[in-house]
């Protein structure tokens, strides 16, 4: 009911806004510091009014001193997403060295696309990149499945496959509560199949919410499910493809999120007012576009939500050991010999201390021939991979370890080459 009512509205308010600037006769870019476009974004972001996603429109990249165009197409889909790679055009024409990076992006509220200024940052020193892009629930039909978090887990798997396919091992590197499936799906292929996976790193993923629980992990472990099922759950309305779907809707979830963290909205949103009333077109673009893609929000399945409440917030079952996928166990430790990277902030207080680090002790790490344990400094939730620290420091840190593993991987190799050579030679 309230999901129906509160549609009309974001309709209405999508009217009312393109009617303001035909009748202030406003025609120009959107990007122009005008009062009508100004009163269109702010009632689009407050309501969420927004059609679709923004676009990731990443034309081209700084890469050594030069702009670098940048392709983006569809790799995969399936029912609960899409698998899109970014690429370097020259590096299709030149033979790289460096492997693919899979970015497991988390499903939390946002699209895929509040991630594009970390696509960006990596494809600078990366010559590709891929990113699950999670479809938005209202738009699946009910005949697609419940879209539970073991799909998601199948999809990740699917997608690492996907990129191996095209001739070399994947790093995944995955945010917030992408770290859920992303570490499932890992450990499960490395129990099946050997050799898809050059790394993996997690970005503030709560692993284990029983250390250091913030609020929001407090709340979720306090109320039942039945409470969450009764209270947050809404049906999609017709006219959209999933309509009957028992969704979490977006709109709660941006509620939720400014009500939480209510401080990254005001920064975003200061930063968008600043630049237009000092007349800065190309800072009111680049914030409007970062305040955009934060206030594109998405439904999520009933199925989905309350599944991470259980396995992550409530049971902890992927800390215990103790979660099965599809009758096959979710073996941490087969992840043993490859190499794992974690990143916590010490001002994040979404994801609390230790709840990503505990992932080495989970996987054996002490085993693997690389492993980085790496708390950054000032640094909050969302600085984990969007923004100043995300450039200045996380994004390098991820480089650099990239770099080592691939460079010891190579050593390794050469000289089981240089031997297949000399057997060769005798024969």
């Amino acid at each position: 009911m309230w999901y129906s009512l509160l549609d009309t509205q974001r309709r209405l308010a999508n009217a009312f806004a393109d009617n303001a600037l035909n009748v202030c006769g406003w025609a120009g870019p959107a990007w122009v510091p005008s009062l009508p476009h100004a009163a269109r974004d702010w009632l689009s972001r407050s309501t969420c009014a927004f059609a679709t996603a923004p676009p990731f429109a990443i034309a081209a990249v700084q890469c050594n001193g030069r702009r670098i165009p940048v392709e983006e197409d569809v790799v995969d889909e399936t029912p609960v997403g899409t698998l899109r790679r970014f690429t370097r055009t020259s590096a299709r024409r030149a033979k790289a060295r460096s492997a693919p990076v899979l970015l497991c992006a988390p499903l939390a509220g946002h699209h895929a696309v509040m991630l594009r200024e970390t696509v960006e940052a990596l494809l600078e020193t990366r010559p590709a990149v891929y990113i699950t892009d999670w479809a938005d629930a209202r738009d699946v039909p009910l005949e697609a499945g419940p879209l539970a978090l073991a799909d998601y887990v199948n999809a990740v798997e699917r997608f690492i496959l996907q990129v191996a396919a095209a001739g070399m091992p994947a790093h995944v590197v995955a945010v917030c509560q992408g770290c859920i499936p992303a570490l499932a799906a890992a450990s499960l292929l490395a129990a099946s199949k050997g050799g898809c996976l050059a790394s993996i790193a997690l970005l503030g993923g709560p692993i284990d919410t029983r250390r250091h629980a913030t609020s929001m992990d407090r709340f979720a472990h306090s109320h039942t499910l039945r409470w969450f099922s009764d209270t947050t759950i809404d049906k999609v309305p017709p006219p959209y493809r999933g309509m009957g779907r028992r969704v979490y809707p977006g709109y709660l979830q941006q509620a939720a999120l400014l009500a939480a963290h209510p401080s990254r909205q005001l920064e975003l949103e200061a930063r968008y007012w600043s630049n237009w009333l000092a007349g800065d077109s190309c800072g009111a673009q680049a914030a409007l576009r970062s305040l955009n893609e934060y206030a594109a929000v998405l439904d999520m399945s009933e199925c989905y939500f309350l599944d991470m409440l259980r396995v992550v917030f409530k049971h902890h079952l992927l800390a215990r050991g103790v979660w099965s996928i599809g009758g096959r166990h979710v073996d941490t430790a087969a992840l043993k010999h490859v190499p794992l990277c974690t990143i916590e902030g010490d001002r994040d207080h979404i994801t609390g201390a230790g709840q990503t680090h505990c992932a080495h002790a989970l996987c054996h790490a002490a085993d693997a021939p690389q492993q980085r344990q790496v708390t950054v400094n000032q640094c909050d939730h969302y600085d984990l991979f969007t923004g100043l620290r995300w450039r200045s420091a996380v994004c390098p840190l991820l480089c650099e370890f990239w770099d080592s593993v691939e460079h010891i991987s190579a050593m390794r190799t050469e000289p089981d080459a240089a031997l297949d050579v000399a057997h060769r030679n005798e024969v």
